[in-house]
């Protein structure tokens, strides 16, 4: 992805999900091929890995969306405001206590999921309590990157 796709793709997407509070919603395939939709926060950021631009979100362990995504990582991601949308397509890597990559030490999860948490607009009190709580719910980062992003700015 071009630096210059890459910045019109953040400034679209993020200026309209920005205007919900960074809430948008998330579509992942079922295993029958059928959508699974869900709203959740999400916001750009590096991947902690490749340091490419990807779309984050922190999701709760044990959800449909992600034994979705661990069958089958194709997503979507859509957020809007009145009549104005952004869509974003790709591919989700999934990070978290059961989904531990080569090269990724679970000791730096939690920051990892601060700084997600973060990029979607997310702020904390007392992130020694975040922190636990995460780690019981077994919250996972998941990173989306682009493969084509599509919408419509009204006139």
């Amino acid at each position: 992805m071009s630096r210059i796709m890459e910045a019109m793709e953040k400034r679209d997407f993020d200026r309209i999900a920005a205007k919900e509070h960074f809430l948008v919603v998330v579509t992942t395939l079922r295993r029958d091929g059928s959508a699974q939709s869900t709203v959740v926060n999400a916001g750009f950021l590096r991947h902690p890995l490749s340091g490419g631009p990807v779309l984050g979100m922190v999701l709760r362990g044990g959800t449909v969306k992600l034994r979705n995504l661990r069958q089958d990582p194709r997503i979507t991601v859509t957020a809007r405001s009145g009549h104005e949308w952004a869509s974003l397509d790709g591919r989700a890597d999934i990070i978290g206590p059961d989904d531990l990559p080569p090269g990724f030490a679970p000791t730096a999860l939690p920051s990892l999921l601060r700084q997600v948490f973060a990029a979607a607009g997310g702020t904390h009190d007392n992130w020694a309590d975040y922190d636990r709580v995460m780690a019981q719910q077994r919250r996972a980062a998941v990173f989306v990157s682009p493969a084509r992003v599509y919408g419509n700015q009204p006139r």
